[in-house]
C-alpha cells in the first residue's frame, strides 16, 4: 500500500469496527529506514490522534529515530532481539548495512546488539511500551535466549515474544522447532521477563481480535 491507500485502509477498518485501538507498521523492509512509513505515521496520527500507533524494527536505527516516532504519535515498540553475542550474531545476519558502510561477522552483530540496546532503553526512557520478538533458531540460538532475556530486560524492554523459526532462505534446511520445545523456553524465560503466549505468529496485514 501507497501512505494514502493505508490512511484510507485505516478509515474504512474504524468506520467498520470501534473496537480497533492500535495501528502498527511492520515493513516493507525496515520500516524506520522507509520513507513511507513516516508519511504514513503522519498521516494516521493527524487524523486519529486517539489510536495507539505501534512500529516493528531491528532496532538499528531505532535511537535516531525515537524524536520522529514520537511527533508521529508512536507510544510502542516491537524489536527483534535475536542475539546479544556477537559470536551467535554472526551466524545470523550476513550483513549490516549502517550509515552507507556494511559491517559483516561480528563486528556488524555488535553494532546491532549496540543500537538495539541504546535503542530500547531510550524508548523505555520517553515511556513507550517497548516489546521484544526472538526468533528461535534451533542449534544457533536456542541455549543463547536466556541471556538474550536477561539482556533486553536490562535494557528496558516490558515483555518478550519467543518466536519459532520459519525456515528459509539461509536457515532453510533447519526443522521448526516443535510448540512443545517452544513453551519450555517460555516458561523457562518468564521469570526473567513476562512472555507472550498467544503469539499466533500472523501477517503484517492482520485486522480484528484474537479468537
Amino acid at each position: 500500500m501507497t501512505p494514502k491507500e493505508a490512511l484510507q485502509y485505516v478509515k474504512q477498518l474504524v468506520e467498520r469496527d470501534d473496537r480497533i485501538k492500535v495501528v502498527g507498521i511492520a515493513g516493507p523492509g525496515e520500516p524506520l529506514a522507509n520513507r513511507s512509513t513516516w508519511y504514513t505515521l503522519f498521516m494516521v496520527h493527524r487524523c486519529f490522534p486517539e489510536l495507539i500507533k505501534c512500529i516493528s524494527t531491528n532496532g538499528l536505527l531505532l535511537a535516531e529515530k525515537l524524536p520522529e516516532l514520537q511527533k508521529a504519535g508512536v507510544r510502542a515498540v516491537t524489536v527483534t532481539v535475536n542475539a546479544v553475542s556477537k559470536e551467535i550474531g554472526s551466524r545470523i545476519y550476513g550483513y549490516i548495512f549502517y550509515r552507507g558502510q556494511i559491517y559483516t561477522g561480528m563486528a556488524g552483530a555488535e553494532l546491532l546488539w549496540r543500537a538495539q540496546y541504546e535503542g530500547i532503553r531510550l524508548a523505555r526512557k520517553l515511556g513507550m511500551v517497548v516489546k521484544v520478538n526472538s526468533v528461535l533458531i534451533p542449534g544457533v540460538n536456542d541455549e543463547h535466549l536466556e541471556e538474550v532475556a536477561r539482556a533486553v530486560k536490562s535494557a528496558g524492554a516490558h515483555v518478550m515474544n519467543v518466536i519459532p523459526l520459519i525456515p528459509q532462505g539461509g536457515f532453510a534446511d533447519l526443522l521448526p522447532p516443535p510448540p512443545e520445545r517452544v513453551n519450555l523456553l517460555r516458561q523457562k524465560l518468564s521469570p526473567i521477563i513476562k512472555q507472550i503466549t498467544h503469539c499466533r505468529r500472523c501477517r503484517s496485514d492482520a485486522v480484528g481480535m484474537l479468537v
